[in-house]
């Protein structure tokens, strides 16, 4: 794609809403970027579909994006980074990044940082779908960081539905829940905790709360850095004074999305664009 420049968009990739909270931390780290966010919110969740169904979607979901001419693709959903992101790697003519292997590389470095650390027994703590979990990805990306630190993994089915549901992080249920999950974390003295969902993030003080002392990852932030980082060496980061534009595209629920993506993205969204399934699949064929 030789016509990719500074003012082309990044393309941001989710299947439903939780992928905004990437799109926040771009926002945050690289303001001037205009930013092109699609929701597979028709086809929500991926965390418990096969890793052949994840990546069907998640490569139609790239094709529409990369119609937009975008200077990089961000696959902001671990379920798909996990599942999926070794086969879109190679599939693209633009760079592809996951949440993953930030998420892994960050919580290695806090693990090897922390007193007494980086010898064998250290642990690092994982929650994340089922489907992330079943993979291994993580496990698997820290190992070949450091084969000698631990990863300790537990799915988490119920926290998506809490947070899409409005519940706030003080919530009695919230917290009932969140003690029940992050208990055996909190026993086996974890020096970081990956947070391997980006809807997590919008509990994040409410996890601390419970895990003291705990480092928590948070793997839109990291991948964030990871983006603007490769941006300075290509060159392509945006230049001049206005702040970029978000173009938020959903294949569903439009007005739930919009009415929740504040929570996510810290900010109104606007009505989101609709794109149907034939919508979808003529922009693949072109």
């Amino acid at each position: 794609m030789n016509d990719i420049n500074e003012t082309s968009p990044i393309g941001v990739f989710d299947s439903g809403l939780g992928g905004l909270t990437v799109a926040r931390e771009l926002r945050a780290r690289l303001p001037r970027e205009n930013l092109v966010y699609f929701g597979d919110t028709a086809r929500v969740p991926y965390g418990t579909k096969s890793a052949a169904t994840v990546q069907r979607f998640a490569g139609q979901c790239l094709r529409f994006l990369l119609s937009h001419r975008p200077k990089l693709l961000v696959v902001a959903c671990n379920t798909a980074s996990a599942l999926a992101l070794d086969a879109l790697k190679s599939e693209f003519p633009v760079p592809v990044i996951g949440v993953l292997e930030p998420g892994a590389q960050a919580a290695v470095a806090v693990a090897r940082a922390m007193p007494g650390n980086g010898g064998a027994g250290t642990r690092i703590g994982l929650i994340a779908t089922e489907a992330t979990i079943n993979s291994n990805a993580y496990t698997a990306a820290v190992r070949r960081l450091d084969p000698k630190i631990h990863v300790l993994a537990r799915a988490c089915p119920l926290l998506v539905p809490l947070i899409e549901e409005g519940r706030p992080p003080t919530d009695a249920v919230v917290s009932l829940v969140l003690k029940e999950y992050l208990q055996p974390f909190m026993e086996l003295h974890v020096s970081a905790l990956i947070l391997g969902c980006t809807h997590y993030p919008i509990l994040a003080e409410a996890i601390a709360a419970v895990l003291p002392g705990v480092t928590l990852i948070d793997s839109a932030r990291q991948t964030a850095l990871v983006v603007s980082d490769l941006l300075a060496t290509m060159p392509a980061t945006a230049a001049g004074q206005s702040n970029g534009t978000l173009t938020c595209y959903v294949t569903d629920q439009g007005q739930r999305f919009e009415r929740l993506a504040s929570r996510f993205l810290g900010q109104s969204v606007g009505q989101p664009i609709w794109v149907t399934p034939e919508m979808l699949e003529a922009e693949i064929r072109n």
